[in-house]
């Protein structure tokens, strides 16, 4: 990667440098190497920090580059083409091998725009089942499933209040629901922290939002939030369900 002085161009500076970066990256660097630092890279292009930081934004949104925890800036490998359906395997208990695994279970109150879905009470707590979803031994997703009690009246109460356990109960018994269909919907978003953690990225990384709306006996059953990684997913969407995709408004923040 030589030094190059960026001429006067019309379109802005940063998306310029964006596409030298990318054409350099598909001819001096591997999957996984690592980027020099900011510093270097703005020396040898000859832009300010502030316009490095934005092509490797869009950059890292594009699936090109990853920022990883201790690592630094890396060359992404092509993205994952990972479902989003009904399909069994979303509904597994979490076993090994498995494409979902349970990690916890809670009681809580469901944020606003969830109880705007849901046809429960403002006060009313609800399961709040915490999965994250791995592929090729990769943790890609991590998913917030909000279920009212009365989705899941055979739940026991004598099982176990909350972890890896009662969230596998909780699913299961949602399954046996039996689901008219669902609705979903697909945003950009920025991790939080806790997702963050989970899926190997930083704070304010872009991430993909599916909120999915399962209906059954003429209302919503549940209502499923999941943050997929937007620097190795490609989602693939089958016949089930209908796709809105939003485009318009501010981006948000994963819950």
């Amino acid at each position: 990667m030589g030094t190059t002085q960026l001429e006067s161009v019309q379109e802005p500076k940063y998306w310029h440098l964006k596409t030298v970066l990318s054409e350099a990256l598909d001819s001096d660097f591997a999957v996984g190497e690592i980027l020099p630092n900011e510093r270097e890279l703005a020396a040898r292009f000859g832009v300010a920090r502030a316009t490095l930081r934005q092509a490797l934004e869009q950059l890292e949104l594009e699936g090109r580059l990853q920022r990883r925890r201790g690592v630094g800036t890396t060359v992404a490998p092509p993205r994952l083409g990972v479902a989003v359906s009904t399909a069994q395997h979303d509904w597994s208990g979490g076993g090994a091998g498995e494409a979902w695994q349970a990690v916890d279970c809670t009681t809580a109150v469901a944020p606003a725009p969830v109880l705007a879905m849901l046809d429960v009470e403002s006060d009313e707590p609800v399961h709040v089942v915490r999965r994250i979803r791995v592929t090729q031994g990769q943790p890609v997703a991590a998913e917030l499933l909000y279920v009212p009690s009365s989705s899941v009246p055979e739940l026991s109460a004598i099982e176990s209040p909350s972890g890896p356990a009662r969230a596998r109960s909780v699913v299961r018994e949602l399954h046996r629901l039996g689901l008219d269909g669902q609705d979903r919907s697909v945003e950009l978003g920025s991790a939080r922290a806790d997702d963050a953690k989970e899926l190997d990225r930083l704070p304010g990384a872009p991430v993909l939002v599916v909120t999915t709306r399962y209906l059954a006996a003429g209302g919503t059953a549940a209502v499923s939030v999941a943050t997929y990684r937007a620097d190795t997913c490609r989602l693939t969407f089958g016949d089930s369900g209908d796709l809105e995709i939003s485009h318009s408004g501010p981006e948000r923040q994963a819950s």
